[in-house]
């Protein structure tokens, strides 16, 4: 029988992909027989009880994003705080320690961390200066501090495997799902959420996600404008998701859009709103330059929504042959596919089809199943 600590840091408002991950395997653990005890660090506070996120709140990430700037500050966060946490949990030590979220605290003798990607290593221009030399220094001691780690995508664990020479025995893949309000809605049952955003049924295309550099979000928005002006206002962009960074001139072209007629920016949306934003939409676009995982993917298809997607990273091995793909920045390939889904029946009815079949593929009880198996190697 195990016993862990599971970190929940990132089970905060607002709620990304990462915080849906580690709540989805939280309630998984807590009930697997496997488990003699689960218990959570949240800052410097070990519970009993699994946080859960609030739907709406203040947030610190303006001044996030000013410290995030300064190597000085991101130098004392990285040396001081990590050592708190050890701190927190030194009576522990019989119990496995896992980071959902890449950090490991010094001094964790049974650690394992979850690497959702490599993107400030192989992408560094994508993320706040002040984050990357953060990360890139604390992801090395991870790196020394884990016995086992996991991955979301097996493209992340050869990639992970070979850029840090890790011993890939030692990486576990634990693939993500969406989770059970992901499933098709009809009309009657999105109307109440899509009517507050001034939305009908399977009359827009959406795309959600973080407004950060490395969504692409900018050929997204050059595959809308390339659409006839019927097109776009018959079906307009509905754009969902937190303000991240480096984002300036993409909320100048939302706003270009929206009074043009053919854009929606919704900023962050609820999770309650979510499944039916996913299952009343037309479609849902995703040009990615990189991804570990791509749960926005999944969603979608669970949702019985079809996919226009990156043909990148780890999205087709998340997409299977369920999704119409193209290259990030082929502009052209994503407007015809846009059209596609529009005007061809037939495409939109096989899409859907296959994206639900490929949905099913993935589980939380399977993630938790190859998470356990890492807990197991970590305390053998």
């Amino acid at each position: 029988m195990l016993k862990v600590i599971l970190s929940t840091d990132c089970i905060k408002y607002p709620l990304t992909g990462i915080g849906r991950y580690a709540y989805e395997l939280a309630q998984q653990l807590q009930d697997h027989n496997d488990i003699a005890d689960l218990i959570f660090l949240n800052g410097l506070s070990v519970n009993r009880e699994l946080p859960v996120a609030g739907e709406s709140g203040k947030t610190s990430e303006g001044l996030k994003r000013r410290l995030q700037k300064s190597k000085l500050v991101s130098d004392i966060y990285r040396l001081t705080y990590p050592w708190l946490k050890s701190r927190a949990i030194k009576k522990y030590q019989d119990y496995v320690f896992h980071s959902p979220n890449y950090y490991i605290p010094p001094n964790t003798p049974h650690a394992v961390a979850t690497f959702h990607d490599l993107s400030v290593f192989h992408w560094p221009e994508f993320h706040p200066k002040g984050r990357v030399h953060l990360m890139q220094k604390e992801l090395a001691q991870t790196i020394k501090r884990a016995k086992i780690l996991l991955t979301d995508s097996d493209y992340t664990r050869l990639e992970l495997a070979e850029y840090f020479d890790f011993e890939p025995n030692r990486i576990i893949t634990a693939p993500l799902a969406s989770s059970g309000q992901f499933f098709p809605h009809d009309k009657a049952e999105t109307h109440r959420a899509l009517d507050k955003f001034g939305l009908s049924h399977k009359k827009y295309l959406l795309y959600t996600g973080t407004i950060e550099p490395r969504k692409n979000v900018l050929t997204l928005l050059q595959a809308y404008e390339n659409l006839p002006a019927e097109d776009k206002l018959t079906y307009p962009l509905v754009i969902s998701g937190y303000k991240g960074w480096e984002n300036e001139a993409l909320l100048s072209l939302f706003d270009k859009g929206q009074r043009e007629g053919w854009l929606k920016y919704l900023g962050f949306t609820s999770s309650k709103d979510l499944p039916c934003l996913f299952s009343g939409a037309k479609a849902f676009i995703f040009p990615s330059i990189y991804e570990g995982f791509g749960l926005p993917v999944l969603e979608a298809m669970a949702s019985g929504t079809p996919v226009i997607c990156s043909n990148t990273t780890s999205l087709p091995e998340v997409a299977g042959e369920a999704a119409l793909m193209a290259a990030p920045g082929d502009v052209d390939t994503f407007t015809q596919s846009i059209q596609r889904i529009i005007h061809d029946p037939s495409v939109e009815e096989s899409m859907i089809e296959r994206g639900l079949l490929q949905a099913r593929k993935f589980s939380w009880q399977h993630c938790a199943e190859k998470t356990l198996e890492a807990y197991k190697k970590a305390v053998g």
